[in-house]
């Protein structure tokens, strides 16, 4: 008797074709989408994780691929640990990544949720990366075979428990071979373009929605240099991150950009290019995937790390601050943002580890 599988689908051609290449291979495929939030909600052109498009889209490539197929309601979880987390870090002049918390807090908890309404051994999806067993019995992620659509950044949170039973079919195919597999089996989705907004503020004015939603009103204060010298007006700590410098409403006479933000004195410190540059990121609630905290002190290693998603990665060596991963850079890298991501990997491009950087 094949084995059991539940696949996330998005409506998308990933996680559509995922579902195929596991049927191909003889397991019995249910199909799942996340409900995830509707109220207010606006739909993008491709639905996005989010609007009803994905999930008419979903069904549609279900029936087509005849998988059995649920809509998991997982809307009050979606709320408490993805939108108002990232209100609260936007509000403590943070950068968060939604992505990497809803993946282990509500993306996979729907999975197994579907697991267990189809009494599955499995759960998968379309996100390009590897799951790897490990000579000391630890699971992680790995680098997927394109590095230009590699998603191991945002899956750095999933648990050992997680890993153990997730299936990641498409980690061995570039994108364009995807759509081609699609193409060929007659999926209609095969040349619907990728997602790429934060599903729940699909017009990107991330202001607008703290406002409209959370009743967090930007307050105007001031931009400061290093020294404390006052250099002009803001509109409001949740329209900057750090890094940035388009958008900044003022002129200088010469490039500046975001170097910090002070939410406790509603102040903007900015600098010049080099002064966003430092070696050393502290990050909290770590999660540890090829490695344990001991193995990573007993080894000594020096690892590559990232700081955001389109990182290329810098050199590094770990050491801790308690529960805190501190890594200490080679070269300094530049602008390293609170409430960001820092994923660490080993030589093999497997995740060591991942944690929400502090301000250090």
């Amino acid at each position: 008797m094949s084995k059991k599988v539940v696949v996330g689908m998005s409506g998308g051609v990933d996680s559509s074709v995922a579902a195929y290449l596991l049927k191909e291979e003889g397991y019995e495929v249910y199909g799942v989408t996340m409900d995830i939030w509707t109220e207010g909600a606006i739909d993008t052109v491709n639905g996005g994780c989010l609007g009803s498009k994905a999930k008419e889209d979903a069904a549609r490539v279900a029936s087509h691929l005849g998988i059995p197929y649920e809509i998991v309601d997982v809307r009050g979880k979606f709320r408490d640990n993805v939108m108002d987390y990232f209100a609260d870090s936007y509000k403590n002049g943070q950068t968060p990544n939604p992505c990497t918390l809803c993946n282990r807090m509500v993306k996979w908890e729907a999975l197994f949720k579907g697991a267990q309404i189809f009494g599955a051994d499995y759960v998968a999806t379309g996100h390009y990366a590897k799951i790897r067993e490990l000579p000391n019995g630890r699971y992680s992620i790995a680098n997927s075979h394109t590095a230009a659509k590699d998603q191991t950044y945002a899956l750095c949170n999933l648990t050992q428990e997680q890993l153990k039973k997730t299936l990641l079919p498409i980690g061995d195919y570039e994108k364009s071979e995807v759509r081609r597999i699609a193409e060929k089996a007659g999926i209609e989705v095969a040349s619907k373009p990728d997602s790429m907004e934060i599903c729940f503020i699909p017009d990107g004015d991330y202001a607008a929605y703290l406002e409209n939603e959370y009743g967090i009103v930007a307050k105007k204060g001031n931009f400061i240099d290093v020294s404390g010298k006052v250099l002009g007006e803001h509109r409001g700590i949740v329209h900057y991150t750090v890094g940035q410098r388009k958008g900044l409403g003022i002129t200088f006479g010469k490039p500046m950009f975001v170097k910090e933000i002070r939410p406790e004195t509603n102040e903007v410190v900015l600098s010049d290019n080099e002064g966003l540059f430092s070696t050393r990121v502290v990050a909290e609630r770590v999660n540890f995937m090829a490695e344990t905290k001991e193995e990573i002190e007993a080894l000594n290693k020096t690892y590559m790390a990232k700081i955001r998603y389109n990182h290329k990665g810098g050199d590094c060596k770990l050491s801790f601050d308690g529960e805190r991963v501190v890594a200490e850079f080679l070269e300094p890298q530049r602008a390293s943002a609170p409430g960001q991501t820092l994923v660490v990997y080993n030589e093999a491009g497997e995740v060591v580890c991942g944690g929400r950087i502090i301000r250090s």
